[in-house]
């Protein structure tokens, strides 16, 4: 016999040049993935120093955040008092005459005035100084003594002096007396052409209409951006340090975190913020773990993103080994049968042989071979196939033992070859046919049985048993072989995997084989299992299900 042709697989230094190349590239990978990690360490380290500064500004930034917000509530009370009594004690000098004070009032009359609970003049060239204007005759009257008139002539008496010393008053604005807190009082300085004092347009400030209206719309207008989960509580105390806003629950001035005052009416007042909200120190390391806790969630995408690259080009190169090794192991499978067969071939071609026996002998051999390459051939198509989504089973009632018995019979001879004794244990009563593709299931018992050959070991042994368990019909291919490592069983029934270490790595093979069974078996509703132990053999067992059959047939 001539050797084995050695032009169909990789010769050892190919296959050391290509495992060089691989680790290269491995290599290479680490070194860029080491060129995206240590600028991503440092930008995190810089972003920690940043966001440390950060800190610090935004503290002062909520500090002057928080008092803007009680300055707000306060510029808003002031705003509306001023342009009120702006608009409403704008009067004419005229209107301050004895005789044209009474019909004074259609001044106050024609204008809409919120938050005053009196209108007045002062007149200081008339016999009764003080008027107030009166809603229901829309006229002008002197009152009776009260609070109210106590106040307003209180509050007229630095006026009056004036007056007297002939004082002039080039650009008069309204001013405010507060000296009775039931009685604030606006007043507005009337002057002649000459710029004179004549009198004094004022307004008694209505308590009941600041507390009940127009604080609570103050507050609101000014504080949109705060909800109830900020935590927030507007506090309002009058002068003697009562609690005005909110009514309920009674809060403890101590508490109060920002404070401020309106600067033009009840500027005994205080405005404070209150309540369960962080201080800006605690607020600033809330907002400062945040932003180190987002900016760190970020990193772990990126570094996750790149794990995820880095484990998927390892696979690709991985996969692109054991594609190498593929090949070399499926020109091994495919050169020891047509070495056989060339060589029996030349024995018949070349009249070495004369007897029939020995020429039936070969012929055997080379029928055997061929079966053998065939059903290589057979399971990379398949194996394309599946790759490509194009696999198709036609399923039709047979008889599992049927196609038992014609597997058995084409690994006959080489069994024999192999000195290898073969055991069938049959079902103890008939099983039902169930709808199968019989070429399929041939084709998976032929791989567990070209397993269970190439890993014996020097077993002269392999069991195959045919039953039935409940509703499953069980093909069990049992060798005495070397085994399989527990932590590989899971991994045997992977594409391209091969044990790594062991006698099992040293047996050529395509990788493909358990593939295809557990693929074929899979497609038949069924599924294989394997218990194996090292040193003592394997079993592999398809478990094809009865009802599920039964009803994909029907």
């Amino acid at each position: 016999m001539r050797g084995h042709d050695n032009t169909a697989s990789y010769s050892a230094g190919e296959l050391k040049a290509i495992e060089h190349s691989v680790l290269g590239k491995r290599r290479t990978l680490w070194i860029g993935v080491a060129a995206v990690l240590i600028p991503l360490a440092v930008l995190l380290a810089l972003q920690y120093w940043w966001l440390g500064d950060l800190e610090h500004n935004s503290a002062i930034a909520r500090e002057a955040t928080l008092e803007n917000y009680v300055e707000a509530v306060a510029k808003e009370v002031d705003y509306f008092y001023w342009k009120m009594s702006e608009r409403a004690l704008n009067m004419p000098a005229y209107a301050f005459e004895e005789s044209t004070i009474p019909k004074a009032g259609h001044h106050f009359k024609k204008k809409e005035i919120w938050g005053a609970k009196r209108l007045f003049i002062v007149s200081f060239k008339a016999k009764d100084a003080v008027w107030f204007f009166d809603p229901e005759t829309q006229q002008m009257v002197v009152p009776e003594f009260s609070a109210e008139t106590l106040a307003v002539w209180a509050a007229m008496s630095p006026w009056k002096m004036y007056y007297k010393k002939g004082a002039k008053f080039e650009k008069a604005s309204p001013s405010v007396d507060q000296h009775d807190p039931k009685n604030r009082i606006i007043i507005n300085p009337i002057t002649d052409e000459g710029s004179r004092l004549v009198g004094l347009a004022g307004l008694i400030v209505d308590n009941d209409f600041f507390i009940n209206e127009l604080l609570p719309k103050a507050i609101k207008m000014s504080l949109p951006e705060l909800d109830e989960t900020d935590g927030l509580v507007v506090c309002v105390r009058d002068g003697h340090k009562r609690q005005v806003l909110p009514a309920s629950p009674i809060t403890d001035p101590k508490e109060d975190r920002v404070k401020g005052a309106p600067t033009f009416v009840f500027t005994d007042w205080r405005i404070s913020l209150q309540g369960d909200f962080a201080s800006p120190e605690k607020w600033a390391r809330t907002n400062f773990a945040l932003n180190i806790t987002l900016s760190a969630l970020l990193a772990a995408v990126l570094v996750a993103g790149i794990a995820l690259t880095l484990r998927t080009a390892l696979r690709e190169m991985k996969l692109s080994a054991m594609k190498n090794e593929f090949v070399s192991n499926v020109s091994h499978e495919l050169r020891t049968p047509l070495s056989s067969i060339r060589v029996f071939g030349e024995f018949m071609r070349r009249g070495r042989v004369t007897d029939q026996d020995k020429v039936r002998e070969y012929g055997t051999y080379i029928e055997t071979e061929s079966r053998r390459l065939t059903q290589l051939i057979n399971n990379i198509l398949d194996f394309s196939r599946i790759e490509s989504g194009r696999k198709v089973y036609e399923f039709e009632p047979a008889d599992i033992e049927e196609i038992i018995g014609g597997t058995l019979n084409t690994f006959g001879i080489r069994l024999r070859n192999s000195g290898i004794e073969l055991d069938y244990h049959g079902p103890d009563e008939p099983l039902p046919e169930i709808p199968v593709d019989a070429n399929a299931i041939d084709r998976a018992l032929a791989n567990l049985l070209d397993n269970a050959v190439k890993y014996s070991n020097g077993g002269d042994h392999i069991s195959i048993r045919l039953d039935r368990d409940n509703d499953h019909i069980n093909i069990s291919v049992t060798d005495r072989g070397i085994g399989i490592p527990k932590e590989e069983q899971q991994r045997i029934f992977e594409r391209f995997h091969r044990v790594s270490t062991g006698l099992v790595h040293d047996v050529k093979g395509s990788g493909l084989g358990l593939s295809l069974v557990q693929h074929i078996v899979q497609a038949h509703g069924g599924s294989v299992t394997v218990d194996s132990r090292v040193g003592e053999g394997s079993t592999f067992t398809i478990h094809l299900p009865i009802s599920s059959a039964e009803s994909r047939g029907a």
